[in-house]
C-alpha cells in the first residue's frame, strides 16, 4: 500500500517533519496567572500532541500592548521564557518540532488590558467586535491610531519575542499575520486609512510585516520564520473586505519568494464569500503557482480532504485544529484509519486540564 500524503515526510528549511500533519495554533487560555507565564500543564499538552510533524504554539502576546485575551501567554518577559523552556523540553524529548506563534492583537483588545488606555491599530476605526476581558466578552472600541515610533517599538517587540523563543528552545517562530489582528489591520483598506509610508499604496500596507520579517531575521535564522495569513477573511474579527484585499495579499505573498521561509500558513475562507466578486474563494489553488516555498493550508480539512490537497499539488502540509484538541494521538489515528474522538466546546477556553490534557488516545480509551 502507499503511502498516505499526510504521513509522508517534508523538509522545513533545515528541518525534517516525519509527516505534513500540523497541529494549528489555537487559543486555549491556559496561561491564568499574574504573569500570564506557561506552566507544566503547557508542556503536557504540547508533548501529547508532538508526534505531528509539526506544532504551532496558541498565540502568544510580544508585549504587554500585545495582549488581547485572558489568560493567554506571553513570550517577552524571562519569567515566560522560562516557563515555555518546559514545553520545547517535553516535545523536543518526544521527537517534536515546535514553533511559537508571536502575536499582537491590534485593536481586537480592549482598555481592560491596558489600565484603561486605548489598544492600537493602523488606523483609528473600531473593529466593531467582541474582546475576551476578565469580565466576560465586551463590545470593542475604537482603538488609537498607531504613531510611528508606536510602529517602530512593535517592530523591536517581535525582534525581541523572536530571540526569547530561541532562548526558550523552540525550532522556530510564526508570525501571526492573520485572522484580522494587528499585521491585517495594516493590510485592509476598511481598517488602515492611513496616510504616511504605512497607508495608501497596497506597498504601504504590507510595510510594516516586512519590516518585522527583517528585525526577526537578525536574531535567527530566516528559514526558521513562518507566517500566517488569511486573505479571504470577510465579516469575522472585524474584518470587510474590499476590492484591493486580494491584489495586497498578491503583493505580500509574491514578496515572500524574496526570502528562504520556514513556510507561509494560508486559511482558507472563513465563512462564505461566493457572493464577493473580489473575493478568492480557493486560496491554496490561488497562490500555489504564486508562492515558490512551502506552502501549510488550514480550515475545516478532514483526514481525506487533507490528504488530497497535497496530492493534488496545492500544499505540502495541513494544519488541522480542532480535531488535535480532543486527539492527542490525531497522527496515529490518521495513520491506523482510527475514529476520532469529539472534542467539547464548553471546555475550550477555560482554566485547567479539563478538555485540555485529559483526553485520552485511542489506545487508552480502547483499554479504560
Amino acid at each position: 500500500m502507499s503511502i498516505q500524503p499526510l504521513l509522508e515526510k517534508l523538509q522545513l528549511g533545515d528541518l525534517e517533519l516525519k509527516n505534513r500533519i500540523v497541529m494549528a495554533p489555537m487559543t486555549r487560555n491556559r496561561a491564568d496567572n499574574p504573569g500570564n507565564i506557561p506552566t507544566e500543564i503547557q508542556a503536557t499538552y504540547y508533548s501529547q500532541r508532538a508526534s505531528a510533524g509539526l506544532l504551532i504554539t496558541e498565540g502568544s502576546q510580544v508585549s504587554k500592548i500585545a495582549v488581547g485575551y485572558i489568560n493567554t501567554p506571553g513570550i517577552y518577559s524571562q519569567e515566560q521564557v522560562e516557563g515555555w523552556k518546559k514545553t520545547t523540553e517535553a516535545v523536543h524529548e518526544k521527537g517534536g518540532v515546535i514553533f511559537i506563534q508571536l502575536w499582537h492583537v491590534g485593536r481586537m483588545s480592549h482598555p481592560d488590558f491596558h489600565n484603561g488606555n486605548l489598544p492600537l491599530s493602523a488606523s483609528a476605526i473600531n473593529p466593531h467586535s467582541k474582546s475576551y476581558t476578565p469580565e466576560g466578552f465586551k463590545e470593542t472600541v475604537t482603538p488609537k491610531a498607531m504613531t510611528l515610533e508606536e510602529i517602530k517599538q512593535t517592530v523591536l517587540d517581535f525582534k525581541n519575542a523572536a530571540k526569547n523563543a530561541m532562548d526558550a528552545g523552540f525550532d522556530g517562530v510564526e508570525i501571526h499575520s492573520s485572522n484580522g489582528y494587528l499585521f491585517h489591520q495594516f493590510f485592509n483598506g476598511t481598517s488602515n486609512v492611513r496616510t504616511d509610508q504605512y497607508g495608501g499604496t497596497i506597498e504601504n500596507k504590507a510595510r510594516i510585516l516586512f519590516e518585522v520579517i527583517d528585525a526577526i531575521k537578525e536574531v535567527m535564522p530566516e528559514n526558521r520564520i513562518g507566517l500566517r495569513l488569511n486573505p479571504s477573511l470577510n465579516g469575522v474579527f472585524g474584518m470587510t473586505m474590499d476590492e484591493e484585499t486580494i491584489p495586497t495579499f498578491d503583493y505580500i505573498i509574491n514578496k515572500l519568494n524574496e526570502y528562504d521561509l520556514a513556510y507561509m500558513h494560508l486559511s482558507e475562507p472563513f465563512t462564505d464569500v461566493s457572493s464577493i466578486p473580489y473575493a478568492e474563494k480557493e486560496i491554496a489553488k490561488r497562490y500555489r503557482p504564486i508562492y515558490k516555498g512551502t506552502i501549510i493550508i488550514n480550515s475545516a480539512f478532514d483526514q481525506a480532504k487533507g490528504n488530497q490537497v497535497i496530492k493534488d499539488g496545492f500544499a505540502d502540509a495541513v494544519a488541522f485544529g480542532k480535531p488535535f484538541i480532543s486527539n492527542p494521538d490525531l497522527v496515529e489515528r490518521f495513520e491506523n484509519h482510527d475514529p476520532l474522538a469529539e472534542y467539547d466546546t464548553a471546555t475550550f477556553y477555560t482554566p485547567g486540564e479539563k478538555g485540555y490534557t485529559d483526553y485520552p488516545s485511542y489506545q487508552e480509551q480502547e483499554h479504560v
